[in-house]
């Protein structure tokens, strides 16, 4: 699922180590990113072409 992360928060990405990007990233649907998505801290989006 690609996600984004919402009001510029730094939402840490566990599995690679570092924290989400603004203009969002591919992860993998878990419980962690689910999470991420209940909490409000980011929203799920279709990716844009290109990326």
């Amino acid at each position: 699922m690609f996600v984004i992360p919402v009001n510029g928060r730094k939402v840490p990405d566990p599995r690679r180590g570092d924290f989400l990007p603004e203009k969002g990233r591919n992860v993998e649907k878990n419980s962690y990113w689910l999470r991420r998505l209940m909490d409000g801290d980011v929203k799920e989006t279709s990716q844009k072409k290109g990326d």
